[in-house]
């Protein structure tokens, strides 16, 4: 057995140092690399991950060569009366170079699975880079760090290579347990190398069993759901370390009749946004120009039309290529001056699409993040005001994975209007939720924005969202403005095809000016075969001829202008509406085979369905759309 436990008691002090000094330098080194996107991050990630794949000895002999008596750090050292080749400190080198990449590549997988939204929603609510690191990136990787800790010992416990070569074998000073059954077994002491390795098992053993242990505590509950973490948070945004301080019964959800909000706006100034930027991507150009004042501006566009882009634009997560955005007189960017106001200094308001909630906060956490000019005595107040504002009195302890979709965005509305922002982005708040959520949800904005005296965006890429929430629309098709005015206008006379279409106009044909002597004179429809009056004038350049689908008309009788027989190819139901698709002139060839989409509610639809072919299908001048080229 055990002559001298001395390799021990090295082995563990080794261990323990080296492993201290591999987690902070591979923390910072991780941390470093996360946000670095220069040329050179595939040579600099290759240098710190090289010990992981060299050889040991070959580890060892470069440390000869970087802290050897020949070389010139090794010369500096020497003259300075310092020796380490051959030291324990040497030993402590050689096992931290070695655990080091180890604990690098294990903490900057942990931080890059830690979701983007989140640290852009913390910039947003003014948290500086320090404060990200240590309330967010940390807490929400802790797992991954605390197992390239584990691995980092269990490497470092098990040098032997570069040990040997730069601490040597000093019984008492250097000798390690590796290096102990090294020179046991080459003496022929079986015996006692079998029990170091028995030893070495053992604890390698418990090692893997801390890590299916972690394993198996992230799995059952959410990082960070704990009464001490709770306790913790609470006692860094609100000054009390205690466990539940916003416990209280739930009150069912109804929008509030009243809601306070604020923003800084120089007094006897209207709230104004001017943006005209210019951002360029690979495969993606946004350029565009607007200007947005008190009423809530809606930004309609299908996906990949740039409507995100410019919200991050707008809040300092993306940076332009060209241009400026002024907010209130104040300049945001300036591409030309050099200016680029920080996210976190810009107080801007973004609720994102998947909420973007720091699920090891809780409710009443999430919502003070941003609250850093509150007196820590004057928050809990501020959130209790801002929970029961929300309809989520009761739920500040609760975390975000134990609420509903629609409870999750309150907390996120409540948290963006907690910091009084200047201005409020709302990127699809509604996408996310159930039917019978985001009719609630949209009433409580309607609400919300009513009331916020600030400028307020609005992103959808569902017409009726925009206009049931905002009284003025943006229309955006890949990354260019179409259309900006008051929703009604836009609606009734879109200026383009692309506007028609992006508004849900659903029946298009190709147009020319007819023959008549009527002022204006009527419209070719093409592709309907149709010779259609109009009421507007002709713009130049007519292309295309649209109507809605709700606005055509089934009158009994075929006396009124723009009337034509028609024949059902298809139907499709909903449990409100009927959509039918009729072919004009002649009965349809197939259910594919029809010009026009109308829609109509239920009701109408059992009236209209007992009615013989052909039907009579108007298309009311009043509702023709005529779109130039």
């Amino acid at each position: 057995m055990f002559e001298d436990l001395t390799p021990l008691w090295i082995s563990l002090k080794t261990a323990f140092v080296a492993t201290l000094l591999a987690s902070l330098l591979g923390i910072v080194a991780a941390r470093w690399m996360m946000g670095y996107r220069g040329r050179g991050r595939g040579w600099i990630d290759g240098v710190f991950t090289l010990p992981l794949v060299l050889p040991p000895t070959v580890v060892g002999f470069l440390l000869l060569l970087l802290l050897g008596k020949n070389s010139p750090l090794g010369q500096l050292l020497s003259q300075l009366g310092v020796t380490l080749i051959f030291t324990w400190t040497a030993t402590v080198m050689a096992a931290t170079v070695v655990a080091f990449p180890l604990m690098y590549k294990t903490v900057l997988s942990a931080f890059e699975q830690v979701d983007l939204t989140l640290i852009s929603s913390a910039q947003t609510l003014g948290a500086s880079d320090w404060r990200i690191f240590w309330q967010l990136l940390l807490p929400l990787a802790w797992p991954g760090v605390l197992a390239g800790t584990i691995l980092a010992f269990a490497r470092a416990l098990g040098e032997f290579g570069a040990t040997l070569m730069v601490g040597g074998s000093i019984p008492g000073v250097t000798q390690t347990i590796p290096i102990a059954i090294f020179f046991a077994a080459e003496a022929g002491r079986m015996g006692v190398a079998l029990a170091w390795v028995l030893l070495m098992v053992g604890i390698s053993l418990a090692v893997i069993a801390g890590l299916n242990r972690g394993d198996r505590r992230r799995s059952a509950s959410t990082v960070g759901h704990g009464p001490l973490a709770q306790r913790c948070f609470n006692g860094l945004f609100f000054g009390r370390f205690a466990p539940h301080l916003f416990k209280a019964l739930p009150p069912a959800f109804t929008p509030p009749s009243h809601f306070e909000a604020a923003a800084a706006i120089p007094d006897g100034a209207p709230p104004a946004l001017r943006v005209n930027i210019e951002k360029q991507i690979p495969g993606f150009d946004l350029k565009i120009r607007f200007r947005a004042g008190r009423d809530p501006l809606g930004l309609l566009g299908a996906s990949g039309s740039g409507k995100s882009m410019t919200l991050r634009c707008i809040a300092g997560l993306e940076n332009p290529t060209h241009g400026k955005i002024v907010l209130n007189g104040r300049v945001l960017f300036d591409a030309e001056a050099g200016i680029n106001v920080p996210s976190r200094d810009r107080k801007v308001g973004l609720v994102f699409q998947n909420y973007a909630l720091f699920p090891h906060l809780t409710v009443a956490q999430n919502i003070a993040f941003g609250m850093a000019a509150v007196p820590k005595p004057q928050r809990v107040k501020a959130v209790i005001t801002y929970l029961e504002q929300m309809g989520l009195a009761g739920l500040g302890d609760r975390y975000p994975d134990q609420l509903s979709g629609g409870q999750q965005q309150r907390v996120a509305l409540a948290r963006a209007l907690a910091i009084q922002p200047d201005i409020l982005l709302l990127d699809e708040p509604l996408s996310a939720l159930d039917t019978y959520l985001r009719s609630q949800i949209e009433r409580l904005l309607i609400s919300v924005l009513s009331r916020y005296p600030g400028v307020a965006l609005f992103i959808t890429h569902k017409l009726e969202e925009a206009y049931r929430v905002c009284p003025d629309l943006l229309v955006l098709s890949r990354g260019r403005m179409l259309a900006k005015g008051p929703k009604e206008d836009i609606f009734a006379r879109p200026p383009t095809f692309e506007v028609a279409q992006v508004t849900e106009c659903k029946n298009f044909s190709r147009a020319r000016p007819g023959l008549g002597t009527t002022d204006p004179p009527p419209i070719e429809a093409v592709d309907w075969g149709c010779s259609l009056e109009v009421i507007d004038p002709v713009p130049p350049g007519l292309a295309h001829l649209g109507i809605r689908a709700h606005h055509i008309r089934f009158p009994r009788h075929p006396d009124q202008s723009n009337t034509f027989p028609g024949w059902i190819a298809a139907t499709s139901e909903t449990q409100h509406r009927v959509s039918l698709y009729i072919k004009l002139h002649r009965p349809p060839d197939s259910p594919y085979d029809y010009h026009l989409q109308a829609e109509v509610y239920r009701e109408k639809w059992e009236l209209l369905r007992s009615r013989p072919f052909p039907w009579n299908v108007r298309l009311d001048p009043v509702h023709l759309i005529m779109l130039p080229d």
